[in-house]
């Protein structure tokens, strides 16, 4: 039987793009190394090569020159509620990075399982892979969690919005962290990609990875993060980090006529039903500099009032994302 890798064999003849210079392959019978064999393949044109994502070497004594700290991390939980569900696992790893938003060394992981007071359900098993004889005597070692998490300047999570209420319900050293969600705070549309998933942004950034634990997605997310390219003059990391240090704006359409709940939906407002401690009523997030033409807006098309004072709450780092309870 011919082998499917016979095309490169020193026998075969490459073409155009392809084609090898002299005494390049190896001898007949033979496999060309792997860097070989993915130069042949790309230079076809015909092939796109997915490098499989190795974790990073941890290191005790990080590089000089990236004094601050951060954590990136992900839970897998039984459910979408946090105040019901809960965590059963949790990974995290530490890096340094620079006030330029360059990333530099691993410094820390952890990753640990957690066994719920209630069966984790069919459809979580199927998501995560994680069963109840997987999580049977399990417990999150808190204290390791301490460790990495308390020197932290800044937390990364790639859906913060679901990521920090439970890990605020896991312990609260979490609510009194730097938050930023590198799903929402980065333009990945801008940098070429197709779409925000971390499945999308991984395989767009030449890689692969097993599975969907925890601390393997952890891994995943700092590569694309430190990723250079793209056209966007930095990496998502450093967009992401001056993102953090922005405020944000809250604006609240209280008391905004029922018919005219069609015209905020389609600016992007969103409705609160009162139960999270926001007002009952239809609210946008907006930068700082949006907010006076975001009031205007309200007072003008909503209102039909100019005197009008929506209520405004500021958000920092510390506060977006936060669990609301």
């Amino acid at each position: 039987m011919t082998s499917q890798l016979d095309m490169f064999s020193a026998t075969a003849q490459p073409t155009g793009a392809a084609s090898a210079k002299p005494g390049r392959l190896r001898s007949a019978g033979s496999l060309p190394d792997e860097t070989e064999m993915v130069r042949l393949l790309e230079a076809t044109g015909r092939y796109q090569i997915l490098r499989k994502l190795e974790p990073r070497a941890i290191t005790t004594t990080p590089r000089a020159g990236y004094p601050l700290k951060g954590i990136i991390l992900d839970t897998e939980t039984t459910g979408f509620d946090a105040k019901k569900d809960e965590v059963i696992e949790i990974g995290l790893i530490a890096f340094t990075f620079n006030d330029e938003g360059e990333i530099g060394d691993v410094s820390g992981l952890y990753c640990g399982l957690q066994k719920p007071n209630v069966p984790i359900p069919p459809e979580i098993v199927r998501l995560t892979g994680i069963t109840d004889a997987m999580v049977r005597d399990q417990m999150i070692d808190m204290s390791a969690v301490r460790a990495l998490v308390e020197p932290a300047d800044l937390t990364i999570a790639h859906n913060a919005a679901f990521d920090r209420p439970f890990c605020e319900a896991l312990s609260p050293l979490f609510a009194r962290k730097a938050w930023a969600c590198s799903n929402s705070e980065i333009d990945w549309r801008a940098r070429g990609y197709e779409g925000s998933k971390l499945g999308y942004l991984i395989g767009q950034s030449g890689y692969f990875h097993d599975g969907h634990r925890a601390v393997d997605d952890c891994f995943a997310l700092l590569e694309v993060l430190g990723a250079s390219g793209g056209g966007a003059g930095s990496s998502p990391f450093a967009e992401l980090y001056r993102a953090s240090q922005r405020s944000r704006m809250r604006i609240f359409a209280e008391n905004a006529p029922f018919d005219l709940k069609d015209h905020l939906k389609a600016r992007g407002y969103r409705w609160s039903d009162g139960t999270d401690g926001r007002p009952k009523s239809w609210w946008i997030e907006v930068a700082e500099q949006e907010m006076e033409e975001e009031v205007r807006f309200l007072r003008k098309d909503i209102y039909h009032w100019e005197d009008a004072d929506p209520p405004v709450q500021r958000l920092t780092s510390f506060d977006r994302f936060k669990s609301r309870r």
